[in-house]
């Protein structure tokens, strides 16, 4: 329907609205363009990643560096990590059937559920477990050059990873009216919010294993290495805790922001046939995408069969937007407390 304001802040998939005629949606909450932009972000991730893999691997056995070991296991598993984080992009894309009426979108939290597990068990368990084997073995460590050498450029290529994932989460913190970090934490999509972290710990991880092969070279004793491969392993402990605690969040239902919750009242508000609102629950069910269920009081009083009509009007209307994945709106009790935006 022209000029009708909930179609003006929820476009429909495919409309061509009028940059000066819409109400911002938060592009949190926006359709395909935020989904391809962590495809590539995860593409940079993998290819920076596999390379890093291989170099770091080599010098791990020409140093005989516990840190470099320690570092090449991080990176091995955010090799791994990267696929599990395509087939989440892919599989929580998959359009809807009589069996999943809402999509898919949940899966991608299963599969970057498994992503951070194996950071944890790959990365953190093999860093610090090697850690404290060194610790007691003391193996002398040679070739201090091509270690440096291998991080320099691992550190690089990780930092392009990196502001890959910073271009991306950039525009979409400042819709939400958050600062990047905050963002990253709270936002739907988990690709973004996995190479992110993954790559913060990388790049930590990198100077925390030159620093110790540093002292190694200049004291002569193993000794730093080896506390270098343990605190490596329990950076990425802390990174893969954080991530599967956000990832268990989206999966047992979670809540819309609070700022998207208060656009879509004031957007339902500006309806003409709607007088208030009295319930509404925004649960985020897969990257960018919620269902949203209601109580509204219709403006008139016509007899129940016309306003069931409508209430299944007005749920077209709102599902039309490729944010939104299921609509389910029932009529307020006359006691209920209103809803501002």
């Amino acid at each position: 329907m022209p000029g009708d304001p909930l179609n003006e802040s929820l476009p429909a998939r495919g409309d061509q609205v009028p940059e000066t005629a819409i109400v911002h949606v938060p592009l949190e909450l926006t359709g395909d363009d935020g989904g391809n932009e962590s495809t590539l972000t995860v593409a940079i991730a993998f290819a920076a990643n596999l390379v890093i893999a291989i170099a770091k691997s080599i010098a791990a056995v020409l140093t005989g560096s516990a840190s470099m070991v320690a570092e090449a296991a991080h990176s091995w598993a955010d090799t791994g990590n990267e696929i599990f984080l395509v087939i989440a992009n892919r599989r929580a894309g998959r359009a809807p059937d009589e069996t999943h009426p809402h999509g898919f979108g949940r899966e991608a939290y299963v599969w970057s559920m498994f992503a951070a597990l194996g950071l944890f068990v790959a990365g953190a368990a093999v860093s610090v477990t090697h850690g404290v084997q060194e610790l007691f073995t003391q193996e002398e460590a040679g070739d201090f050059i091509i270690g440096y050498i291998v991080l320099g450029v691992s550190f690089l290529l990780e930092g392009t990873s990196f502001l890959q994932s910073l271009r991306q989460a950039r525009p979409e913190a400042a819709s939400m009216q958050r600062d990047v970090f905050e963002h990253v934490l709270a936002t739907s999509d988990p690709t973004l919010r996995a190479v992110f972290f993954e790559d913060s710990a990388a790049l930590v991880g990198i100077l925390i294993a030159a620093g110790a092969l540093g002292l190694h070279q200049i004291t002569g004793s193993p000794i730093p290495d080896a506390i270098g491969s343990i605190l490596v392993g329990l950076v990425l402990g802390v990174v893969a805790l954080v991530l599967i605690q956000r990832n268990r969040s989206f999966l047992i239902g979670q809540e819309a922001d609070p700022r998207v919750r208060s656009q879509v009242i004031g957007a339902l508000l500006e309806l003409p046939e709607v007088s208030r609102i009295t319930y509404l629950r925004i649960e985020i069910i897969g990257p960018r995408m919620v269902t949203l269920v209601g109580d509204v009081d219709l403006d008139g009083n016509d007899v129940e069969s016309h306003v069931a009509v409508r209430l299944r009007a007005l749920e077209a209307k709102i599902a039309a937007s490729p944010a939104v994945a299921g609509v389910v709106l029932s009529l307020s009790s006359p006691d209920e407390k209103s809803l501002v935006p």
